[in-house]
Formats: structure tokens, sequence, C-alpha cells
């Protein structure tokens, strides 16, 4: 007992042991905590400071099992970090928040929420209250966002015209690994949106997008298929390799002769037993494949298996099928060709059939790999993004790169507001802000400084990234765009001659901007509100 503590009794004689490894606790609180906050921050928005912008460097990232991830997607950096701070947590959270409400600009919020808890820093040593910042920040945000809709543009989301989402598609892909067929994955991105997107309801449903990958070929190969992809091939190899005018059964009962399912032994004791046990078998598996093909089936898909005696079975009966189909598979293909999912036998009929213009199989050069296409289908909204690469980890990249362009332009068939990028709204913003800090009279005007301070961090990365001098480069933006008022000049990150974003087509929507503005002031709100934190001695302080 003694090491582990002192025992004493209640009133009611009841024990109870007094633990003693207070000493083992660390509290941190007032300042201290602030500080340490700030760090943790500091260090996880420092870390991703290298991946912004075109020129960004990516992350290598080894998991415990050894699989090996390279991205600079901000969002997959910080999922993967094995983060121990809990402050670090918040920013984690923050990215995967910006990842899911917009699709873009995750490693852009975190590298802006350090800065702003960095700037927060300075105010906390000339002894600012943390609240009269956190308030000060919020009315900056304000500010910051009404001014991105004064300086925004707007395009109309045409589908017969889409050079504009094009345009802002490759910005989206510019920073990514798969830039080198940069204008192939923007088309193939937009044309994909296209497809899918309800103009009048102004949403798109990801679901009727897919996205493929398989390894080989070049990223060149990368295609997009107005229909369904699915990695299998026909269950025999000597069933038709095309078939066109296919009317599918889907189904999700299994497709095979019954076996007989007892509790209890059975014993077949003759030869005459196990051929009447057989011949029945065959029968009532003929007895499908007539039930299917009265139907006017002439494709089969099914979730389970059959075994190569059905197989066989099927070639006879000249029906072409399709097993081992996985679950969200079986229901794009259902979506896709208008088939009903038939989870019984008893209930097929010919209204629950799918219809396909063309069902073919895909030969993929020397490596005996084959996928099926199903094509020309009745609904032709679903369609899926077929990705080719060299290796795994190009394709999980281009996978990642392709879901950042996908949700951009979604974003612009709900919003179609765009802003020019390339650090420009941000230096526009900050000098908003200092105007309207020289305003006012109360202490919020230095956190309101801070804040449009805290914003210019965005263009300073995006230049020492690439390779110029990040001060100069800065002062030089910033004082064009006081002489000339134009909003529109960022920082030439490709050194292409121009400072104009719009000459160079750096598109980036409103709302990931705004939505990166607001949700970095709501996390250093939340951060600069903790003054206290008890943790345990193995809590990682």
């Amino acid at each position: 007992m003694s090491n582990m503590g002192q025992i004493a009794f209640d009133e009611y004689g009841r024990p109870f042991i007094i633990l003693r490894d207070q000493d083992k606790k660390k509290r941190l609180c007032g300042l201290d905590a602030h500080k340490s906050h700030i760090m943790a921050a500091k260090t996880v928005a420092n870390t991703l400071k290298t991946s912004l912008g075109p020129k960004g460097l990516d992350k290598m990232m080894v998991g415990p099992d050894g699989d090996i991830t390279i991205t600079n997607d901000g969002a997959t950096i910080l999922g993967q970090m094995d983060v121990e701070h809990e402050i670090a947590k918040l920013l984690v959270q923050l990215s995967k928040s910006q990842d899911d409400e917009i699709g873009d600009g995750t490693t852009g919020v975190v590298v802006l929420a350090g800065a702003l808890l960095e700037m927060a820093e300075q105010l906390l040593d000339r002894g600012i209250h943390p609240i009269r910042i956190a308030d000060g920040y919020e009315m900056a945000a304000k500010i910051a966002a009404d001014h991105l809709e004064t300086i925004c543009d707007t395009f109309p989301v045409d589908p017969k015209n889409t050079e504009p989402l094009i345009q802002t598609a490759m910005t989206t892909l510019g920073s990514k690994i798969i830039n080198r067929c940069h204008r192939q994955m923007a088309e193939i991105a937009v044309e994909a949106i296209m497809s899918v997107a309800d103009f009048e309801r102004k949403d798109t449903d990801f679901e009727l997008i897919k996205v493929e990958g398989k390894v080989g070929g070049k990223l060149e190969d990368t295609m997009l298929v107005k229909g369904v992809v699915i990695d299998k091939d026909f269950s025999h190899p000597q069933m038709a390799k095309s078939l066109k005018d296919a009317n599918i059964a889907i189904l999700t009962c299994p497709f095979e002769p019954p076996k007989p399912k007892t509790k209890h032994k059975l014993d077949v004791t003759s030869v005459d037993d196990y051929k009447k046990l057989r011949e029945y078998e065959k029968k009532k598996f003929e007895d499908m494949v007539e039930m299917v093909k009265k139907t006017g089936a002439n494709l089969v898909i099914c979730q389970w298996g059959f075994d190569d005696e059905a197989n066989h079975l099927l070639l006879q009966k000249d029906l072409q099928a399709v097993r081992w189909v996985g679950g969200p598979e079986i229901e794009l293909i259902a979506i896709a060709t208008g088939g009903r999912i038939v989870p019984r036998f008893e209930e097929l009929t010919a209204e629950k059939l799918g219809h396909a213009g063309i069902v073919r199989e895909l030969n993929f050069g020397t490596t005996k790999d084959r996928m099926l296409v199903i094509e020309k289908c009745r609904n032709s909204r679903a369609v899926t993004i077929f990705i080719r690469g060299g290796n795994k980890m190009i394709i999980e990249e281009a996978k990642r790169s392709l879901h950042d362009a996908l949700c951009v332009i979604r974003n612009l068939v709900r919003d179609n507001r765009i802003v020019y990028g390339g650090g420009a709204p941000e230096i526009s913003c900050s000098l908003a802000v200092h105007q309207a800090a020289d305003k006012i009279s109360t202490l919020e005007q230095y956190a309101m400084r801070a804040f449009g301070d805290a914003l210019e961090s965005v263009p300073l990365a995006l230049a020492e990234n690439s390779g110029l001098p990040p001060i100069e480069t800065l002062a030089e933006i910033k004082s064009r765009q006081v002489k000339e008022g134009n909003p529109r000049l960022g920082i030439d990150c490709l050194n292409k001659g121009s400072s104009d974003m719009k000459a160079q087509h750096v598109i980036e929507t409103l709302t990931a901007k705004r939505a990166q503005i607001m949700l970095a002031v709501q996390v250093c709100k939340m951060i600069l509100k903790i003054d206290d934190i008890r943790a345990g001695a193995d809590s990682g302080y």
C-alpha cells in the first residue's frame, strides 16, 4: 500500500486511497499554457509551410507498417503525422475540416493559423489580454471576408464553355506531383463534374464519381469513362470479351447450385444417391439460369462467387457473368445502369434489369491485367476517372490531387465567384485590415494589425518556396497594389514575368479563400481562450 498511497476512511467508515503521484502530474496555466500552445501550433505550421504553392516541396511519411506516402496535400500530411500535443491535434482537425468542407486550401489554412498564433505571442508579451486579441482577430476576419467579396470576379459556370473552370482546376493541380499532364487532368476533373452536376440545385453528388487506379502505363493514360470501371473480368476466359446492348441482372444472392445445408450429418452411402444429388444440383442451377434468361438478361453481375462447375454451365448456356463484385461497385452499377439490386431469385423480373450500351474488357499490355468497363449506361451521370501510373504512390497522390480539383469545380457550381491566387487576395486583405485598424481607437487595433501581418505569411511562404527573396518580393507587390489599386497582383511563383494573376490564370474560389480565413480565426480564438492544461506525466507535454 505504501507505494501507491495512503489509505483513509470517510465518515461512514468506507476506505479510500489518497494517491501520491501528484508530483508526476504537470499543470500549465496562464501565460505558460498560451506559450506552450503557440509553440506547438508554430511547429506544425512550419512543417507545412514548405509545401505551399506550385514550387512547394512534398513530404514523405512512413507508416507504422513501413508503407510510404508521398504528398503535399496538407490534410493528408497532418492526418498521417503522429501528433501528441493536444493543440497540434486541433490544427490537424482544422485541416481536416477545410478538406471536408472545401476540399482545397488545406495547407494554407494551417499556415495562416500558425502565423496568427505567432503574432498573438508578441501581443501577449506586450501584456494584451488573450480575449482582446481574439476579439480583434474576429473583427479583422470580418473585414477581410467582406473585402474579398469586393475584389472577387464571377464567371458563368457553363457546360458549353468550360475554359474558365479548367483554368481554376489547373491552379489547384499546379502544386501537385501530377502537373506534368496538368491540362489533361484539369479537363478530366471538369468533365467529370459537368457530367454529374445538378445545375438546378447547384450541387454535385460525389457518389456518382468513382476514382479508380491501376498500376502500370503512364499518367497520360488516365481517362474519364462515362460509365463504371470495375476491377474484375468475365468469370470464364472463353466468354466473349465485349457485349453490346447488355441487359444486366444485378444479384446479391449466391448464384450457384444449392448446397444441402443441414445441421445434421448427411451420409451419401451409395453411388446412386450421389448421382441423384448431383443431378438435383445441376437441374436446380439450370433452372436458375433459365429464370435469369427468361427475364431477358444476357449478363449477370453477382456479389458472391460461383464454383467452376457453375461457371462451366453458364458458358454452356451462353450467359455472361461477373463474380465477386464488391458492395460499393454493385451500388454504382445499379445507379449507372438504372437496374435494381436483387437479393432473392424469386424477385428477379425484367423491370429490375439494368441496361448498358456496351460492356467490354480492358486489357493492359503484357501484365495480363483485365478490367471491365460498363459504358453508354441509361443514367449517363455516373462516371469513373481511371488513373494509370508507374507505381502505387503516384496513383494515390493523383487520386488526392484529383479530389482537390473535383472539390474546387464543385464549389464553383455552388458559388461561381473567384479571386486571383498567388497570395494576391491575402496582400489585398492585409492592406484593407491595416486601413481599418487605423480607424479604431481601442486596444483591438493591435490585434487587427497583427492579423494583417499574419495574412502576409502566405505570400511570404509562396515567395520563399519559389526561390525568390521573400521580404523584397512581398514589399514590391504590396507597394504596387497600393499604387496601381490592383488587387490581382500576387507572387510570380513560376517566373512567368508577370505579377498579374488574372493574366497568369491563377484562379482560386472565393469559397475556399473565405473559409480559410474564417476557420483559421475560429481555431485561434479557441486556442487563445485556453489558459489551463492539467495533464498526466504521459500526456506528451
